[in-house]
C-alpha cells in the first residue's frame, strides 16, 4: 500500500480512492497544477487534504464561506488532523493564536476566505512559513459566468504572485460549464494543469418535478413522509422563507430558517441547529447553499424554481452526500418563472462591475433561466437534461427520475397549435402567455372585456381545454421554437418562421403527455431506503450513540460517522477492532476514539431478545384505536366564540371538545394545544429553582394576551398561565392545524 492509500484509510476510513481522486493527488504531488471538476459528494476535499498531509510546509485552502471552513476543520480535527481557519468569526485574540501556531508549524492545513488574502498580517505569515500548496475550493466563483461569481476571488492571483516561491495550485468545483472551466484555467494562470472531469452524475439522487395546485399542502405531505430525515427547503425570497417556515412550525415540524435578512447571530444559531440535528428542516434562500457540508441531508425540496441549472444542481446536491439514496424535488409553478425573471432584472447592481458587464451578466442569467424552465417542463429524462447541460455523457432513460417512472403517450396537438398561433397573430403579437390563455379559454376578466378582445374570432375557441393543459402546450411550442417568449420583465409571445410548417404546410405536430404519474412522495425517505434488510433497531441505537458522542465533543453528529457508515456497521456487525476497520468510513484514528463504544452498542444489541426488539420496533397500539379521529366541521369551528373572562388552556380544550357530537370521537388533548403553542414560539418551558418545568408565555405570547396570575394551593401561592379572549380566539382560528396534530 502506497503512502496516500495509507493516509486515506488511516484518517478517512476508505480502502479505495474514488474516480479521479488518485490521478489528481499524484499530479499535485509531482509538482503539477490540477483542476478537479467533480459533483458534490464525490470527494473533492480528499484531493487536496491528502496532498496537504504529504507536502512539506503548509497548505492554504481558499474557501468562500465561514460555515464551510468550520465544518471542514471540525471533520479534520475529529479524524486526528491539525487544521485551522482564519476568518471574521474569530476574535482578535483567537486570530493571533492561529497565526502563532502557523508560525510554529502546528497546522498542515489553513483555511482562509479570499477577502483575507490581501491582509498584511496574513501576507506576512505566508512569507515566514513555506506555503507549498494552494487549493482553491468552489473555483467557479472566479468566473463571471459562474453562478456564484465573487470579485474577491480575483485577488487569488495577486496573492500567489506575492509569495516568495510559487506553490502548486489545485482548483476544485462541482459545477463548471466549458466557459467557466476556461476562465478558471486562464485567470488562475495554471501551469500545464491536469484537468480531471469525473462526470456530473449523482446516481444516488432521485430527481422529481411536481406541479401541485397547492404547494404548501404537497410540501407538508412530502416532509411528513420523511419525518425522521433531515432536509432542506429552498425558497426564492425571504418572505416565502418566513411564510413556509412558520407554516411548518405551526404543524409541529422542527424547522428553522436562513436568509440574508437575519442577523449574523441568528443565521449562525439556525445553521448550527440544523447541522447539529436539533432541527430537522432548514427553510432557506440560496444564501444557504454553497459549502453546506452536512452529510445526512436526505432530501432537498425547491419550493420555487431556481434561476439556473448550476444553482439547482449545486443546491440539490446537498442531499445524499454520504452516498445514501436521496430525493431532489422541484415544486414547479409557471408564476415562479415570472418571479425569477423579475429578480434577475431587478437585482442589486454590483459596484465592482461596469454597467456593460452587469448587462452582459443579466442577459446571461435570463438565458440560463430559460434552460432551467425547460428542465421543469420537459417530459424527457430529468437526469439526462442536467447532464446534457454540462456537456456530460448521458442516456435517454435513467429509471431514477419522475419522468422516467411516468407513463407518457404521444398526442396530436396540430389543431391546438394552429389555434394558439392564430390567437397570437390576431392580437398582433402584443401579449404574454397568460393573456393568450385567457382569450383562448374565453375568460370574462375585466381587462379582456375593456380591450374588446372578446370580439376576436379566437375568443373561447379552446374553452374546453384546461389552463394547465394549455400552458403545457404553449411551453412545448416554445421549447420546439415555434414561439419565442420575449420582452424582459413582462415577456410577450411571438411567432417564429417555423410556425409556417404548421399553418401553411399542414405539418402534423405532437407532444408527450403524462398518462399515469407515480407519486414521488411514495418513495421511502432517502437514506432510510438504503437500510432495507438492515436491523433498524440497531441503526437507531447507533444513531443515539453518535448523537451522545457528538454532544460531548460539540461537533455535528455526521462528523463522528456518516449515516452510510452506521448502515455499513449494521450490515457487517463487526465483533472486534479488526473487523470494525473493514467498515466504510472507519479509519485507525476514529477506531481508537470511537471504536469500542460502537462495538459495545453492536454487542448489546445482539443480546436483545425477540420480545425486546418487538417492543422497540413495533409502534404501540393506541388505546381507543376504535374511535374516530378528532374533527370538527367548518360550521362548528365558526360557532366557537372566545369568553371575555381569561381561562386556562384546559378550559379552551373543554370548550372545543363540547362541540363534538359523536360519542366515538377522540377529544382534542390539552397537550396538543400546548405543544403547538410552544413550537410556534407563543409559550416556552422554563425550569424553576426546584427543578420543576412550567409553561410560560414568551414576549410574543404576552402580546397576544397570554399572562400569568397567582393562584392559591395547599402549599401556598403559585403562578398559573391564563388566556384572554384574543388568545382563546387565536386557538379557535387554528383548529384545522390542531386536528392534524392531535393524533400524531
Amino acid at each position: 500500500m502506497d503512502i496516500k492509500s495509507e493516509l486515506l484509510k488511516k484518517y478517512f476510513g476508505y480502502n479505495d480512492f474514488r474516480e479521479g481522486q488518485s490521478d489528481i493527488i499524484d499530479c499535485l504531488l509531482s509538482g503539477r497544477d490540477a483542476v478537479g471538476i467533480m459533483p458534490t459528494g464525490a470527494g473533492k476535499s480528499i484531493c487536496y487534504q491528502i496532498p496537504a498531509l504529504m507536502f512539506r510546509g503548509m497548505t492554504v485552502i481558499i474557501s468562500p464561506l465561514i460555515s464551510l471552513m468550520k465544518d471542514q476543520v471540525n471533520a479534520l480535527e475529529s479524524a486526528g488532523i491539525s487544521a485551522a481557519y482564519l476568518n471574521s468569526s474569530l476574535s482578535a485574540e483567537e486570530y493571533r493564536a492561529v497565526i502563532e501556531n502557523c508560525e510554529a508549524g502546528r497546522y498542515k492545513l489553513l483555511y482562509v476566505a479570499p477577502e483575507r488574502l490581501g491582509a498584511y498580517e496574513f501576507l506576512s505569515l505566508c512569507t515566514k512559513v513555506e506555503v507549498s500548496f494552494v487549493a482553491v475550493d468552489e473555483a467557479h466563483c472566479i468566473s463571471q459566468w459562474g453562478q456564484d461569481f465573487r470579485p474577491s476571488y480575483l485577488k487569488i492571483v495577486e496573492f500567489i504572485d506575492a509569495l516568495p516561491c510559487r506553490p502548486v495550485i489545485g482548483a476544485f468545483t462541482a459545477t463548471a460549464t466549458k466557459q467557466v472551466k476556461d476562465d478558471i484555467l486562464r485567470i488562475l494562470r495554471l501551469d500545464n494543469p491536469l484537468v480531471v472531469t469525473t462526470g456530473f452524475d449523482r446516481p444516488n439522487l432521485f430527481f422529481s418535478v411536481m406541479k401541485p395546485k397547492e404547494k404548501l399542502v404537497t410540501l407538508v405531505k412530502l416532509i411528513s413522509q420523511r419525518a425522521d430525515s433531515s432536509g432542506i427547503v429552498y425558497c426564492s425570497t425571504r418572505k416565502t422563507v418566513e411564510q413556509v417556515c412558520a407554516a411548518l412550525i405551526s404543524r409541529g415540524f422542527k424547522a428553522t430558517r436562513y436568509h440574508a435578512g437575519l442577523s449574523e447571530t441568528e443565521r449562525k444559531t439556525n445553521q448550527d441547529d440544523f447541522v447539529f440535528d436539533r432541527k430537522r428542516i432548514m427553510v432557506a434562500t440560496n444564501a444557504f447553499g454553497m459549502g453546506i457540508d452536512k452529510s445526512n441531508v436526505s432530501y432537498v425540496i425547491h419550493y420555487n424554481i431556481p434561476k439556473n441549472i448550476e444553482s439547482y444542481y449545486q443546491e440539490a446536491g446537498r442531499a445524499g452526500r454520504d452516498g445514501s439514496e436521496a430525493d431532489c424535488i422541484l415544486l414547479y409553478s409557471p408564476r415562479d418563472v415570472h418571479v425569477a425573471n423579475f429578480l434577475i432584472l431587478h437585482s442589486a447592481p454590483n459596484p465592482e462591475l461596469t454597467s456593460h458587464e452587469q448587462e452582459v451578466i443579466r442577459q446571461r442569467d435570463l438565458e440560463r433561466l430559460k434552460y432551467m424552465t425547460w428542465y421543469a417542463t420537459t417530459s424527457d429524462c430529468l437526469r439526462s437534461t442536467i447532464l446534457k447541460y454540462f456537456s456530460d455523457s448521458y442516456t435517454d432513460y435513467c429509471g431514477k427520475c419522475s419522468n422516467c417512472v411516468t407513463k407518457f403517450e404521444e398526442i396530436d396537438i396540430t389543431t391546438e397549435a394552429k389555434k394558439i398561433f392564430s390567437c397570437i397573430i390576431r392580437t398582433s403579437q402584443r401579449y404574454g402567455r397568460k393573456m393568450i390563455c385567457d382569450i383562448l379559454r374565453g375568460s370574462k376578466n375585466e381587462r379582456i372585456l375593456n380591450l374588446g378582445l372578446n370580439s376576436l374570432s379566437t375568443y373561447g375557441v379552446m374553452s374546453d381545454c384546461s389552463e394547465k393543459r394549455l400552458q403545457a402546450i404553449i411551453t412545448h411550442l416554445i421549447q420546439e421554437e415555434y414561439i419565442v417568449s420575449d420582452g424582459g420583465e413582462y415577456p410577450i409571445l411571438k411567432l417564429t418562421k417555423k410556425c409556417a410548417l404548421i399553418l401553411r404546410e399542414n405539418q402534423p405536430l405532437s407532444m408527450k403527455a403524462a398518462v399515469e404519474v407515480k407519486e414521488e412522495e411514495k418513495r421511502s425517505a432517502s437514506g432510510r431506503k438504503e437500510l432495507s434488510g438492515i436491523d433498524e433497531v440497531l441503526f437507531d441505537r447507533l444513531r443515539m450513540l453518535r448523537r451522545e458522542l457528538a454532544s460531548k465533543e460539540h461537533v455535528p453528529p455526521f462528523v463522528i460517522f456518516s449515516d452510510a457508515t452506521l448502515a455499513d456497521m449494521c450490515a457487517k456487525r463487526p465483533q472486534n477492532r479488526e473487523e470494525m476497520l473493514g467498515v466504510i468510513g472507519v479509519g485507525s484514528v476514529k477506531l481508537k476514539k470511537y471504536g469500542d463504544d460502537f462495538l459495545r452498542a453492536i454487542s448489546d444489541n445482539a443480546d436483545l431478545t425477540d420480545e425486546d426488539v418487538e417492543k422497540v420496533s413495533k409502534p404501540k397500539k393506541k388505546k381507543c384505536s376504535e374511535k374516530l379521529p378528532f374533527s370538527l366541521t367548518s360550521e362548528q369551528i365558526s360557532s366557537l366564540k372566545a369568553e371575555e373572562e381569561p381561562c386556562y388552556v384546559s378550559g379552551i380544550a373543554s370548550k372545543i371538545n363540547s362541540m363534538i357530537d359523536q360519542e366515538n370521537m377522540r377529544k382534542l388533548k390539552v397537550r396538543t394545544i400546548t405543544d403547538w403553542l410552544e413550537n410556534i414560539g407563543i409559550i416556552e418551558v422554563r425550569t424553576d429553582r426546584n427543578g420543576k418545568n412550567h409553561r410560560v408565555p414568551t414576549a410574543q405570547g404576552k402580546s397576544m394576551g397570554i399572562s400569568q396570575k397567582e393562584a392559591m394551593g395547599q402549599n401556598g401561592k403559585y403562578l398559573v398561565t391564563v388566556y384572554n379572549s384574543e388568545a382563546q380566539q387565536f386557538v379557535f382560528d387554528n383548529i384545522p392545524v390542531l386536528i392534524e396534530l392531535n393524533d400524531e
